[in-house]
């Protein structure tokens, strides 16, 4: 069977916690696609018995181009240390000559060390030969005999490729770039999270701010609270980088979703526009606040015959 990455989360979700739930009898094998799937949703599919396969592709490229080739010895790694390796989109297929993540401007492959951002291009004959009366769409895309996906991805040293953004979905934060897909692999870890979504919120001291759209799991006991806003946070605080972490958290019944589930990002950024930006002076409050528990450390850090550029003021900030 197939089925977005949101039809693992209901079918995990669904079946309750790994306590109460009984694997299937007989493995039953899955292709994923359509989004890049959370880690913590495959560990929970797969603990159920679904054997699960992850793809990537677009129309433009008709279909799955690039899959998740699985690797005999990852076998014997830990079952969330698979689902993570799982999580990326993986390598060509042979119907694609080349699958490639390239500096955007310059067109040069970034390096493969799983962390340098780049833009994913795609070359074979299965590419289209452009959108149909639209050359101006088609110039933009078509560049160099590459076609240009619009998806943001990193490039690991073993030749797996793996999504981090579209580039529409990057948040600039302070001037930091800012993955929603990892800020919602993270989220998808709390054990209370049913979906979640990332979007840039305006700010008018660091231009966005991340802002997750989270509905939660049915309470089944009745006995649990729900989680608040700052625990939220919190949660996402002891996990990732600070600058990375959701400023505003919306909880919301459902999210919205297209007729085959992928969330409606557009929307959700609809909404996060209309909140409208926080009030500038509770932001710049907030670094008044970090700077003077801190001052003293970061006197001590830096050298008192070298002047502190506000690059490096900012990075302090951004560290808080």
């Amino acid at each position: 069977m197939c089925g977005a990455p949101v039809v693992l989360n209901m079918l995990s979700s669904g079946a309750g916690s790994s306590s109460d739930a009984e694997p299937l009898k007989h493995p039953v094998k899955i292709l994923t696609a359509g989004a890049p799937p959370p880690a913590a949703v495959l560990f929970w599919t797969e603990s159920l018995g679904f054997e699960v396969s992850h793809g990537y592709g677009l129309t433009e490229t008709g279909g799955v181009v690039v899959s998740c080739a699985w690797q005999p010895q990852w076998n014997r790694l830990p079952a969330r240390e698979r689902a993570g390796l799982k999580a990326r989109q993986g390598v060509r297929t042979v119907a694609m000559t080349e699958a490639e993540v390239v500096d955007p401007e310059s067109g040069a492959p970034v390096r493969r060390d799983g962390s340098t951002l780049g833009e994913i291009v795609l070359r074979g004959g299965c590419v289209m030969l452009g959108y149909f009366k639209d050359p101006e769409g088609t110039a933009k895309c078509m560049r160099g005999g590459w076609f240009y996906t619009g998806d943001i991805g990193v490039m690991h040293p073993d030749g797996y490729l793996e999504i981090k953004d579209r580039s529409k979905d990057v948040i600039i934060s302070g001037g930091e770039n800012l993955s929603s897909v990892e800020v919602e692999s993270v989220l998808y870890g709390h054990p209370e999270v049913n979906e979640a979504a990332v979007v840039a919120r305006p700010d008018e001291f660091w231009g966005e701010t991340p802002c997750a759209f989270v509905s939660l799991k049915a309470n089944r006991g009745g006995q649990q609270a729900s989680p608040t806003e700052k625990e939220i946070v919190e949660y996402c605080r002891s996990r990732m980088p600070h600058y990375m972490v959701p400023k505003t958290v919306v909880f919301k019944e459902e999210l919205p979703r297209t007729s085959t589930g992928k969330i409606q990002k557009y929307l959700l950024r609809e909404m996060a526009k209309h909140m409208g930006p926080p009030s500038c002076r509770i932001s710049r409050m907030g670094v008044e606040r970090a700077f003077r528990g801190r001052i003293v450390a970061f006197k001590v850090s830096v050298s008192p015959i070298r002047r502190v550029s506000t690059y490096e003021i900012s990075r302090l900030v951004r560290a808080l």
